[in-house]
């Protein structure tokens, strides 16, 4: 008897499939009602709303912003809120928080937390750094609001403790040059920021704790945060720079006697081991431009790009690259005052900055060498621990080609400043990266390697030549067998470019930028002239 004959096995048949049947109806019933949340099977974790988010969200923001407020409208306890934020930032002397949302999840209870990262900078000594979360619940209108509670502006804050700010003495240390001799933002007005932050470094400088105390007695609880370093230096303890007393009066001179007015920077240091004789500013007070700032090198960075060429055999010295006033690379790219050498060598075109010249040999370099030849052998684009905050350079990789070709020439997305530039010159005339250093305790973490000796070589005659026949001829005439390389670096089209020159005789390199200088021979070599001829001699 076959089995369609059978009445035994049709049965069970039936049975496995309306057994089969039943739970697949199940598993896709099971799978909707996860999605929507109804019917007999709820999720394993409970959904996220993102109302409750961006409430949560929208009160980090008006907290942030000083909106208190508004930030307390957004609870569930408006005025308790208000109240308590504003009298933790200013009982605190808090100013301008920034407030990071994190992750977010949901509870079984419909509760969703929000965490978030809180940064607080207490005036004039630090930031204090901690995280919590914000809880967020439904209300019987439908509207998502912060459930109020003190824990949710720290989590150490709560009805029976509370925070108070305590400053400590100052811790006043004198800060000296490499020779011992004392160092003065009144007789160096650029060094003040410069000086302050060598004396930070070492825990000298204001101090103070944030203390937790019982609400009642006020008997300290715990230490929340600390600023100032308790084994730092003490008070009338002298901290010695790598700093040069001459040589930094001689380039604030400089820079006021040369640069016209204009906000520009200089830097002097050793080539045999980086370490900074001069730091200056213009004007003196406000940003740290020579050190921090982000400008384009403009054709300074010449060195680096023909030292990638060089160490390519791409090309050499004497080669004709020829010089043409306009070439178009997606825009057209021009020579300073549309210049043009027809026929001219490599060398020509390196000593009177032709940029056109440089690139058309875009090609015969990859496309993250430039990036790779800087990181590499000059350091840049690497973290350096020079003893204060510092921008250390950054090189990304071409985006188009007419990325690279802005590239070649020391713009588009290129960037440095006076110490990174005065840095690749003394590469340049040594053949090794020593990083910069403004303390003699500050390590180098870098990792680079020393330029072949030929390239070394090539690199000194085109920067010798730059001052014997290019660009640089200011610097002519003056004693010691001086290199340079100029720099044009254009910053908008209605703005006028920047003036640059990066120099170096016997064991100094300089770089200066001048904003609005036009152009580097004009603005720039001035400064360097002004300064080298008031110090005539290397530091011992």
């Amino acid at each position: 008897m076959s089995e369609s004959q059978h009445p035994a096995r049709r049965r069970r048949r039936r049975l496995l499939h309306t057994t089969m049947a039943a739970v697949a109806a199940c598993t896709a019933a099971a799978s909707g009602a996860y999605a929507v949340e109804w019917g007999p099977f709820k999720p394993d974790r409970p959904v996220v709303h993102p109302d409750a988010v961006a409430q949560a969200e929208a009160f980090l923001a008006d907290w942030a912003g000083g909106r208190t407020d508004s930030a307390g409208e957004r609870t569930n306890s408006p005025d308790q809120a208000q109240t308590t934020l504003r009298n933790f930032t200013a009982g605190l002397d808090i100013t301008a928080p920034a407030l990071t949302p994190g992750p977010a999840s949901a509870a079984k209870d419909g509760t969703v937390t929000v965490a978030f990262s809180a940064k607080m900078p207490v005036t004039g000594l630090g930031t204090w750094t901690y995280d919590s979360q914000i809880p967020v619940r439904r209300q019987e209108d439908g509207e998502w609001k912060v459930a109020w509670d003190l824990s949710l502006v720290h989590p150490n804050l709560s009805n029976t403790e509370k925070f108070r700010l305590q400053r400590q003495d100052t811790i006043t240390s004198p800060v000296t040059d490499r020779t011992g001799a004392p160092l003065s933002a009144d007789a160096s007005p650029s060094l003040k920021p410069v000086l302050d932050q060598i004396a930070q470094r070492a825990g000298a400088g204001p101090r103070g704790v944030i203390e937790r105390i019982d609400r009642t007695s006020e008997a300290v609880t715990g230490i929340e945060a600390r600023f100032g370093k308790e084994d730092g230096a003490a008070a009338g303890q002298s901290i010695r720079s790598t700093l040069d007393a001459n040589w930094q009066k001689a380039a604030d001179r400089a820079l006021a006697a040369k640069a016209g007015g204009k906000d520009a920077a200089l830097v002097a240091l050793r080539i045999d081991n980086g370490e900074i004789l001069a730091v200056a500013n213009s004007p003196a007070a406000g940003f740290n431009r020579a050190l921090s700032g982000t400008y384009a090198p403009g054709s300074t960075w010449k060195i680096v790009t023909t030292s990638a060429l060089l160490l390519g055999g791409a090309v050499k010295p004497g080669d004709v690259v020829d010089c043409p006033k306009y070439l178009t690379v997606g825009k057209q790219f021009h020579n300073v005052e549309t210049s043009e050498f027809p026929g001219a060598t490599f060398t020509k075109n390196f000593t009177e900055s032709c940029n056109t010249g440089f690139i058309s040999l875009r090609g015969k370099v990859g496309d993250s060498e430039l990036g790779e030849v800087a990181g590499k052998y000059f350091g840049i684009g690497q973290e350096w621990n020079v003893g204060i905050p510092t921008f250390d350079g950054s090189v990304p990789v071409p985006g188009d080609q007419t990325e690279k070709a802005a590239s070649m020439i020391g713009q588009g997305r290129v960037l440095g400043n006076p110490l990174t530039m005065a840095s690749a010159a003394a590469t340049a005339a040594s053949g090794s990266f020593h990083q910069p250093v403004i303390t003699p305790d500050a390590e180098d973490r870098t990792t680079t390697s020393a330029l072949p000796a030929e390239v070394v070589t090539q690199l000194r005659a085109l920067m010798r030549a730059t001052v014997t026949e290019g660009t640089a001829r200011g610097l002519a005439g003056l004693p010691g067998n001086i290199g340079a390389k100029t720099g044009t670096a254009e910053v908008s089209e209605s703005a006028p470019n920047n003036g640059w020159v990066v120099a170096t005789r016997g064991n100094v390199a300089v770089a200066v930028v001048v904003e609005g200088g036009v152009t580097g021979g004009s603005s720039a070599v001035p400064v360097v002239r002004h300064l080298l001829e008031a110090i005539p001699h290397d530091p011992s």
